[in-house]
């Protein structure tokens, strides 16, 4: 299996034509300017036969590449807390988050198009629609950024999520800390910032947040259908929990209050939320509410 790990200035890996959809997400993922990494070109149609390698081998790419004019920390401040988001630089700070987290989402869907080739077609298909709409979030979110007179890059950022995700050895595990850990904990986070930036007379970021929040919604039931594939058996909370790899815990993903409804929405039963909620809290990780 190749590994890849990218510079600042790295280039994609050439093993790929140029018009297939494992070149797309390996140029996006190696991208080193600041437009290719937050707008770039759309993907090839995922419904088309050309528009896929006939022979894709795995490809784990280790890092992204970052514009060098980025801050990239190895620790981040904690996120604003919702009362202090009256405060236009809290919030343009906290939007600034949402950003890098909704980047790495799209960068870690097309990595896992990459790095497991031989899952079904339909479920590589369904990671570009996944990562087309988390770079739809993320200019929803700059839009915001800027018109608070700020640019990403203003503040440094954190790739917590590329620290985990790729440590994930199979599909299972990927969609088990991706969408059902990562995405689930931003239901919560979602719904939670919503009403913060409400509170703060922010609509236009409330409408946002509540957009990215049913999108997620998508996102999770998707996870938990592509588990149940993987694993040959349905959605269990201790399977859930078994395929997280370590050392990470179900206890850092998720945000309190639980979002109840929304997680039923995405297929979580009674069962599981009762069992997650009963987890003992540390700080969280998963969402747009955490450090970057």
């Amino acid at each position: 299996m190749n590994q890849i790990e990218p510079s600042n200035r790295a280039t994609a890996p050439t093993c790929a034509s140029p018009q297939t959809l494992e070149r797309f997400c390996a140029d996006f993922i190696c991208a080193s300017t600041v437009e290719e990494k937050l707008s770039p070109k759309s993907p090839p149609n995922p419904r088309e036969e050309s528009s896929w390698e006939p022979a894709p081998v795995p490809l784990r790419l280790a890092a992204p590449g970052r514009p060098a004019s980025w801050r990239v920390v190895s620790r981040s401040l904690s996120a604003p807390r919702p009362d202090a988001l009256r405060a236009p630089q809290a919030r343009a700070r906290l939007l600034h988050t949402f950003v890098h987290h909704e980047l790495q989402a799209a960068e870690l869907f097309a990595w896992a198009v990459l790095a497991f080739p031989d899952t079904p077609r339909e479920f590589r298909a369904g990671l570009v629609r996944l990562c087309a709409e988390e770079l739809g979030h993320l200019a929803l979110y700059r839009e915001l950024l800027r018109r608070d007179g700020h640019e990403f890059g203003d503040f440094p950022v954190r790739d917590w999520f590329w620290q985990r995700v790729p440590t994930c050895a199979t599909p299972a595990a990927f969609v088990a800390l991706q969408g059902l850990g990562l995405e689930g904990a931003n239901l919560e986070h979602s719904r939670r910032y919503a009403e913060a930036f409400r509170a703060a007379g922010d609509l236009e970021g409330a409408r946002v947040l509540e957009k990215v929040e049913r999108d997620e919604v998508g996102h999770v039931a998707f996870a938990a259908r592509w588990f149940e594939h993987f694993t040959g058996a349905p959605l269990d909370y201790d399977r859930w929990r078994e395929s997280l790899p370590p050392p990470l815990t179900p206890a850092v993903l998720q945000g309190r209050p639980l979002n109840v409804s929304a997680r039923r929405s995405a297929g979580l039963d009674d069962a599981f939320l009762a069992r997650l909620e009963r987890e003992p809290r540390e700080r969280g990780v998963g969402g747009p509410g955490s450090a970057s």
